[in-house]
């Protein structure tokens, strides 16, 4: 028995890890075992986190099979755009140029300013009042 081909990548964005799974096939996707269209509704996540497949040309010759935990659904597609980049690069590092190009191979690397002692949020203070 032969093994199938396949590359892994890890994305993170805030707080959402992403581990792809890539697999030469016809384009099919799943995210926590739902389609790609059920796990992220809105069309702009979806743009959002398969734009490396269009930037490598790639969209349709290869399976997904994506575990996304952490965050909210803007961090999840971020950290999965950055895992599928990632495993692109692992199947052909002929890709890495155009995918860092891009930016997609950065890791985004803001995170949650943490709240301070006294102050409402991390920067919101308090009202102040004279009298």
């Amino acid at each position: 028995m032969s093994e199938i081909a396949q590359y892994r990548g890890t994305g993170k964005r805030k707080t959402s890890v992403a581990r792809v799974i890539l697999r030469p096939g016809d384009g099919s996707t799943w995210v926590n075992g739902r389609k790609l269209e059920e796990y992220f509704p809105r069309e702009a996540l979806r743009t959002l986190a398969t734009a490396p497949l269009r930037v490598a040309g790639v969209e349709g010759r290869f399976d997904l099979r994506v575990r996304l935990h952490g965050g909210g659904v803007s961090g999840q597609a971020g950290a999965l755009r950055h895992g599928i980049a990632r495993a692109l690069v692992e199947a052909d590092p002929a890709l890495r140029v155009p995918l860092k190009r891009e930016g997609f191979l950065t890791r985004d690397a803001r995170q949650v300013e943490r709240k301070k002692a006294g102050l409402k949020k991390a920067r919101k203070r308090p009202q102040f009042s004279k009298r």
